[in-house]
């Protein structure tokens, strides 16, 4: 399959890159290269560069944003791809909010941007869209799934939300075939987006304080970013996922004082201070994968403690040249 990916060269893209590589698909990433990190506490250059080293031979790499119409367009009707994956975003709640008109700029206009195109583009059969765990806000139980209420609390979670309700009335009004996929607090090799799991494992390895807030009663699903392509790669290739809205992760909701107790086993000597909250973030848990194993046959594979070595041993590899 012809296979284009908007934020291809990003952390899940990336991921999902390699897998659609290994599976014999063409492969075109259509991507903006930003970052919204400070740069001094940010590694998204080294690791951008290391995606970028691995893809460039592999694939067809277009810098291009999808806030411009007419350059995607244009890569649109010159490569025909089949299906559209669209990953681009400013992919980070805390930022969403500092910038919230960039995060509606991207997230929502350039979402309505790509479905707007690629209904003007017969090649495509089919739009697999990115949206997050965020959309639903509270969990109202201690399990999520996909029917659960969607009252997001930040800017992230509600342009997420209104892509996904642009997908749905695209899908109806014009026959596009789509797949929505809800992934939650993804973390493994190459994120640079510092999200928890990323500021635990550099700060471990600096020597630098973890920060439990609340004591870290917080929970949260993290999903190994190779689970995740899994997921994202069995909604491209399966029939079952046409029109459908399924969570990706790992299925199991640990808190953030479970995380770092499994840190303390490849981080020897790691300081915690802990702190009450400054912000709100909304209370979560378990997202339910029924779904996703009933009609894609999704399994993943790694568990917090799989996935956390793997992790940091990347990790300690890179970081210490920074």
């Amino acid at each position: 399959m012809k296979i284009l990916i908007t934020g291809g060269a990003g952390f899940i893209g990336f991921h999902l890159s390699k897998k659609l590589i290994d599976a014999g698909d063409e492969v075109i990433i259509y991507d903006a290269l930003l970052n919204f990190i400070d740069p001094g506490k940010s590694l998204h250059d080294k690791y951008l560069k290391i995606r970028l080293n691995y893809l460039k031979d592999k694939t067809t790499i277009i810098r291009g944003d999808i806030r411009h119409k007419v350059c995607l367009f244009r890569v649109l009707k010159e490569h025909e791809p089949e299906v559209v994956v669209h990953l681009a975003a400013l992919p980070i709640a805390t930022v969403s909010n500092k910038f919230s008109e960039d995060a509606i700029s991207i997230n929502l206009n350039g979402t309505m941007n790509v479905l707007e195109l690629i209904r003007l583009c017969d090649s495509v059969k089919k739009f697999v869209y990115a949206s997050s765990s965020m959309v639903y806000g509270n969990f109202e139980k201690p399990t999520a799934n996909e029917n659960h209420p969607t009252n997001p609390l930040g800017v992230y979670g509600a342009t997420k939300l209104s892509g996904e309700i642009l997908t749905k009335v695209y899908g109806k009004q014009y026959g596009i075939s789509y797949t929505i996929i809800r992934p939650s607090a993804v973390y493994g090799p190459t994120d640079s987006n510092r999200r928890v799991s990323q500021i635990f494992v550099e700060n471990g390895l600096l020597k630098k304080p973890l920060i439990l807030h609340n004591g870290g009663s917080s929970k949260l699903d993290f999903s190994f970013v190779e689970d995740v392509a899994d997921g994202f790669l069995l909604a491209i290739k399966s029939k079952k996922a046409e029109n459908e809205i399924f969570n990706i992760t790992r299925g199991e909701a640990r808190s953030l004082k479970e995380f770092v107790d499994i840190l303390k086993k490849y981080i020897p000597n790691i300081q915690i201070r802990c702190e009450q909250a400054d912000f709100k973030r909304p209370e979560r848990g378990t997202l339910d994968i029924t779904k996703a194993r009933k009609l894609l046959n999704y399994n993943p594979k790694y568990s917090l403690e799989e996935g956390l070595k793997i992790y940091v041993d990347f990790v300690r590899k890179h970081i210490t040249n920074q």
